[in-house]
């Protein structure tokens, strides 16, 4: 049987997964930056670096595979920060050359679709990618991941992380500032959709200058942030004559949004589908089963600014 060893590497998380041709998940192995005062890229680098070996050796153990039975090597080539996107680059390019296999660098938005469809085995779905620096509405259409709409300013992951910073709830927020709202009552916050876009710079700024509960200001970060989401993916699955939505990216952790998400669909007659925890943030699995789909190229160096609907769908 055929692996392939996949390494992440665009931002916080150095990750090497191993997935079969087949599309089973043998390992998901990784390392988390963390810090009080978000990502530097430098540093995170570093991080990267010190953890990187160690992370494919997790990986290879957990999957118990040796050298002889990777086929291809895959990397997440961009877009993402450039320092660390040369991390994972130099390692599966040092492999590659050490171990004589195939080395094909792939996008990590992409990745992220392409294994919402293998766990959710979904068809043809509207996709709600929401990550750290990523929010975008997303539809396949004549052979390209074409954008249906997407954040004006920041993602959404980033703006939590950025109001979790002025808070002073460390880095990542997103788990912190779910379970304050718990505890949390409404508060009045801006709402931003512009047609099938999202703008969350002004509600951030506003939810850091309130001087109520900050268990009031997480709970109505959320609805509100969440509440934009859920309308702009119900009019893309109108507007694309889609009955599917998948949710990826690190923020579908949330069990508040996909809560929100599933009723909008439900009362639509749509199918909602999150992709499990395990293969929703960034991981190296993600990595491996994309350089799957685009076996038989081979590329090398970084691409930090490639948006999704660069990338040619033709596996």
């Amino acid at each position: 049987m055929k692996y392939c060893l996949g390494i992440e590497g665009t931002a916080h998380t150095i990750g090497a997964g191993i997935v079969s041709f087949e599309g089973k998940v043998l390992a998901n192995e990784k390392a988390v930056y963390t810090s009080e005062t978000g990502m530097i890229p430098t540093a995170v680098a570093e991080h990267h670096k010190k953890h990187v070996d160690e992370v494919v050796a997790r990986a290879l153990k957990t999957a118990k595979v040796g050298w002889q039975e990777i086929s291809l090597i895959s990397y997440s080539a961009g877009p993402g920060l450039a320092p660390c996107l040369h991390v994972a680059n130099n390692k599966a390019q040092e492999l590659g050359k050490e171990h004589g296999i195939p080395v094909v660098g792939v996008n990590h938005c992409v990745a992220h679709l392409t294994i919402g469809q293998l766990a959710t085995t979904m068809k043809d779905p509207v996709f709600l990618y929401v990550a750290g620096a990523n929010t975008q509405v997303i539809c396949l259409a004549g052979e390209r991941f074409r954008i249906f709409g997407e954040t004006l300013d920041i993602g959404l992951g980033n703006a939590l992380d950025k109001f979790g910073r002025e808070k002073g709830l460390g880095f990542p927020a997103g788990p912190k500032i779910e379970e304050l709202a718990k505890k949390g009552k409404w508060v009045e916050l801006p709402y931003s959709v512009k047609g099938m876009d999202v703008s969350f710079s002004g509600i951030v700024t506003k939810a850091t200058r309130m001087q109520e509960k900050v268990e009031d200001v997480c709970f109505s970060l959320q609805e509100t942030c969440f509440a934009m989401l859920a309308e702009v993916a119900e009019r893309a699955l109108a507007h694309a004559e889609r009955s599917e939505l998948c949710l990826i990216g690190g923020v579908g952790a949330n069990k508040r949004l996909c809560k929100m998400l599933e009723t909008m669909c439900k009362a639509r007659g749509a199918t909602f589908a999150v992709v499990p925890l395990d293969l929703a943030g960034d991981q190296g699995a993600m990595i491996a089963w994309q350089g799957i789909l685009e076996k038989g190229k081979t590329s090398e160096g970084i691409r930090p600014y490639e948006r999704t609907d660069d990338v040619v769908v033709d596996w």
